[in-house]
């Protein structure tokens, strides 16, 4: 949402996909109150990107928006507003504003922290409880992964959720930043090492919270998404052809979400000298054709959420 030229929402996929706005944060004045990457109120969204007028085009058009909080850089809401009732309030602000029957909580670093777990899920339970019947609120997880599963951090937040009674649509993996890969490995074999651990976790999460489910629901209440092209880690290129096996392993265990970080970088492009060391937020760093893994991901794919 950040990055110039703004939120370009006609580069979406059109039609059943939801597109995911990222992301929101605390405002670094006031803790409580939610804005673009700590940079952009809401307000100054509408005015400057014409953020609400674009979300009501696009819907028009037959497609629709959720918003993602926290990513990589915070501050998350959680981290910052510790009141259940004030941090409530924040995500409401987001979810009224934008009319929204979706988010997405992106914890990573220190928003995994046990106290910010605990207060986002007590936050997001009571939101849940309070909407209208017919009107759900859905909620997704999206946590860091390894090849061998959840880390200990990702792990504390599903049960948080579920201690807090949230009613969870699914937990969304981030299938990136594998580290070294040795033995011919690839980018597509690592994040469907990384899925089979995350859902074997999961089982047991659910079961311990006393919520068990068999592997086909399990399956149902994950997403998986890739960081296309060039990674943060070297070696790390997620291609066309991982991308093409990716999404045939989604739709052969019954995967309910298919993402991908990010539509900005959903295109081919040539690095300048400062970028040739790091991977752009603006292209893949391969190449492709714009929009090239937003369709091979989405090839026949339903899922359920």
């Amino acid at each position: 949402m950040t990055l110039p030229p703004g939120p370009a929402l006609e580069n979406a996929a059109a039609g059943r996909a939801t597109t995911l706005l990222a992301f929101i944060t605390a405002n670094p004045a006031q803790q409580c109150v939610p804005s673009w990457g700590g940079t952009i109120s809401l307000d100054e969204a509408g005015r400057t990107l014409q953020l609400d007028d674009k979300i009501r085009q696009f819907r028009a058009a037959g497609n629709d928006v959720g918003v993602s909080f926290g990513g990589h850089r915070g501050p998350e809401l959680a981290t910052a507003c510790q009141d259940v009732a004030a941090l409530a309030e924040a995500y409401i602000t987001v979810i009224n504003r934008y009319s929204l029957d979706i988010v997405d909580l992106d914890v990573e670093g220190q928003a995994a922290d046990p106290v910010a777990a605990k207060t986002r899920a007590q936050a997001l339970a009571r939101i849940q409880a309070a909407r209208p019947k017919g009107s759900p609120l859905r909620v997704w997880l999206t946590l860091p992964v390894a090849r061998d599963g959840l880390d200990s951090r990702g792990k504390d937040n599903v049960k948080a959720m579920l201690s807090a009674g949230v009613d969870l649509a699914g937990v969304n993996i981030m299938t990136m930043n594998f580290g070294p890969l040795r033995n011919r490995k690839t980018m597509l074999s690592a994040s469907q090492l990384a899925a089979e651990a995350a859902h074997q976790d999961l089982e047991e999460l659910y079961s311990g919270a006393g919520k068990p489910a068999d592997a086909g629901k399990i399956w149902q209440g994950m997403g998986v998404t890739p960081m296309v092209g060039e990674n943060d880690v070297a070696d790390n290129t997620f291609s066309l052809q991982d991308a093409s096996g990716l999404n045939s392993f989604a739709r052969e265990r019954g995967v309910g979400r298919m993402s991908l970080w990010s539509i900005n970088r959903d295109t081919g492009c040539s690095k300048g000298p400062e970028e040739e060391q790091q991977p752009s937020s603006s292209c893949s760093g391969i190449e492709q054709d714009t929009g090239d893994f937003t369709r091979v991901l989405s090839n026949a794919f339903t899922g359920s959420s």
